[in-house]
């Protein structure tokens, strides 16, 4: 059956089963779910990624399923603001803008726990002098108490961009980026 609406909406429904998806954050849907994606020419970038192939910078649908399982298992609850994403169609090429949010409840308790033990591996691992680690610890450790003192349900503003082609009469996607705005100094530095 041809879908009779116009790509651009048959774009925003694709986009809304990926949503779909997220909101059930159902493991078992993971096989359904990839017929969403390209194949191995997909890349995604999550919030995470700096190179190409390592990280969170998939290269990939086989590598890219390590990212969608484990948003679904310990990412907190992902909002695409889908009726308003901004859809360029072009031939069989289509691009998109999305809003959204992420949402979690993190118990201070098991925040100061979890930053605990971060900073354990930490000091163990990382090849880092005395002062650099202690500047890492302390700027964490700061970071960690200003935020839960704002509470403990975080929202977090969200950017999704995309990339998706027609391949026979679906859309799929062959590029995704989740990224977090920043204000302030980026987390990631690289020092030469």
């Amino acid at each position: 059956m041809t879908n009779s609406l116009p790509p651009d909406e048959q774009v925003r429904q694709v986009l809304q089963r990926f949503q779909d998806a997220y909101a059930r954050r159902d493991p078992t849907q993971l096989i359904p779910f990839l017929e969403l994606l390209a194949d191995e020419a997909l890349e995604v970038i999550g919030t995470n990624g700096i190179q190409p192939g390592k990280g969170e910078w998939y290269l990939g649908k086989t590598a890219a399923k390590e990212l969608f399982l484990g948003d679904w298992q310990s990412w907190g609850d992902l909002r695409l603001d889908v009726p308003n994403a901004r859809i360029r169609v072009n031939g069989k090429t289509a691009w998109l803008s999305a809003s959204g949010t992420v949402n979690m409840t993190i118990a201070a308790e098991q925040n100061y726990d979890d930053y605990l033990a971060l900073i354990k591996r930490y000091i163990d691992s990382e090849n880092a002098s005395a002062k650099e680690k202690l500047l890492y610890i302390l700027r964490g450790g700061s970071n960690t108490l200003y935020e839960l003192q704002r509470g403990e349900r975080f929202t977090w503003p969200l950017r999704f961009t995309a990339v998706l082609t027609l391949q026979g009469t679906d859309w799929l996607f062959q590029y995704m980026q989740f990224s977090f705005p920043t204000m302030y100094f980026p987390d990631a530095r690289v020092l030469e």
